[in-house]
């Protein structure tokens, strides 16, 4: 049985959720933006599963830092989204990308404080 994961669950329903939209974008004609923030969306969940398999703890941070890059790049493209006419509302992608930043947080600042054997 495999151990549950709530950030790779997290990112993984994003992802989904990150789809959806970008196809609702891409039916408006809003073709940069739905392509910027289904590569930078989807790329979360990539890195996190990617992570799963890091050879040693400052590997598995370094890959959990790309996670934090990536989406602090999708929250830019919803931020536009948000602030721009004609662009439905990403609000509930906001919320779960807040709650993927916050738990990664937790593991960033948990996995930081661990002795590492370099």
């Amino acid at each position: 049985m495999q151990k549950k994961n709530a950030l790779m669950d997290l990112s993984f329903e994003f992802a989904l959720e990150i789809i959806e939209y970008s196809e609702l974008l891409e039916e408006r004609k809003q073709f940069i933006i739905a392509r910027q923030a289904l590569k930078s969306g989807t790329s979360i969940g990539t890195n996190v599963r990617e992570s799963q398999s890091s050879e040693s703890l400052a590997d598995f941070i370094h890959k959990l830092k790309i996670v934090e890059k990536e989406a602090n790049e999708t929250e830019y493209w919803l931020d536009l989204c948000k602030h721009s006419r004609n662009y439905p509302d990403p609000q509930h992608l906001f919320d779960k990308l807040l709650q993927i930043k916050k738990l990664l947080s937790t593991i960033l600042a948990t996995s930081k404080s661990k002795p590492s054997n370099q």
